[in-house]
């Protein structure tokens, strides 16, 4: 039984080596391993959990590539297959600290990893998985959409168990909202709305909440998320920490880890796969807040998004510190 399945996006991601540089001057570049869906794996990976994920690439070195990145972090690449004809995605980005870094997507004239389809999914694993991930990103297009709430409906269906119980073992949905409106067409509420209907947790930023309920206070947009369906809301607000709300009453609001942020666009990933570490623990909910939090500030503090992913002892070094 895998610990952790993701599912969704993957690319390369080319870096600017220097900061605060606009992209037209960089000339020296790193290559790392991207996408939400594989940098939520490998975070969860780097703590000890047996992950996977389920994605497409190109046909071409790029997606060779990948494939032995993830090996590499000790993330299952089984159920990442090719699709020939179309290019492995590659993402640029500019780096002005603390908070302006723009993302340069090159996904056309389509991206692998929206090309999956329904009837090739394990879906005995996927209802088998402690917990499976999946992203707003993977509903922007068919037959990714398709796809992605046939999973969801597939979880829903074998079981719907608390994802916050302090117990281990407890099985988790989690609905990273993963708002990239470059990537959509159309409006994006009713497809979140079905998404969150088989979520057991939620999991956004301000303006991903907003895209998904209509509201931006915290508290406000948490609670829409409940009524949605989850039992858990997770609603990041940056320097303004993280709130988490859960159906039964459960609350935890925990500030930042304060560091010096290098590059910010890794940071929410290895959140959420440290948060996937904290429910696979059954630990209570602040604990696992602060967890993921820290985890979070640790690739903020760093250049890359995956290979910057911190091991546990990086991250309860940084706990230690916070609060000795």
């Amino acid at each position: 039984m895998y610990d952790l399945i993701t599912m969704g996006r993957i690319g390369v991601d080319l870096y600017p080596l220097q900061a605060g540089v606009p992209l037209a001057q960089v000339d020296t570049f790193g290559k790392f391993l991207g996408g939400s869906a594989a940098n939520v794996a490998v975070a969860a990976a780097r703590l000890g959990r047996r992950a996977a994920v389920i994605t497409r690439t190109g046909a071409d070195p790029f997606g060779e590539y990948l494939h032995q990145e993830l090996r590499t972090f000790g993330v299952d690449d089984r159920w990442v297959t090719p699709v020939p004809g179309l290019p492995t995605p590659v993402t640029f980005c500019e780096m002005f600290p603390p908070d302006d870094f723009p993302l340069y997507f090159y996904r056309q004239p389509k991206a692998p990893d929206l090309e999956m389809y329904g009837e090739e999914l394990d879906l005995g694993e996927i209802r088998a998985a402690r917990v499976f991930w999946v992203t707003g990103t993977g509903l922007c297009a068919e037959p990714s959409r398709t796809a992605t709430l046939d999973a969801l409906a597939a979880r829903t269906a074998a079981s719907r168990e608390s994802p916050a119980a302090a117990l281990p073992g407890a099985r988790a949905t989690v609905f990273d909202l993963d708002w990239r409106p470059m990537f959509w067409t159309g409006d994006p509420k009713p497809h979140y709305i079905s998404a969150l209907r088989h979520a057991t947790v939620a999991v956004g930023n301000i303006d991903e909440v907003e895209i998904a309920t209509g509201e931006r206070e915290p508290r406000a947009a948490a609670d829409a998320l409940l009524a949605r369906g989850p039992e858990l809301a997770v609603v990041k607000q940056g320097p303004g920490g993280v709130l988490a709300v859960h159906r039964d009453g459960r609350t935890a609001e925990v500030p930042p880890v304060p560091v010096e942020v290098v590059n910010g666009l890794g940071a929410g990933d290895a959140f959420g796969g440290a948060l996937c570490h904290g429910l696979l623990a059954g630990w209570e909910l602040e604990r696992t807040m602060r967890y993921a939090n820290a985890a979070g500030a640790i690739v903020a503090s760093r250049l890359a998004c995956s290979s910057a992913m911190p091991y546990a002892s990086e991250v309860d070094a940084a706990l230690q510190e916070v609060c000795p």
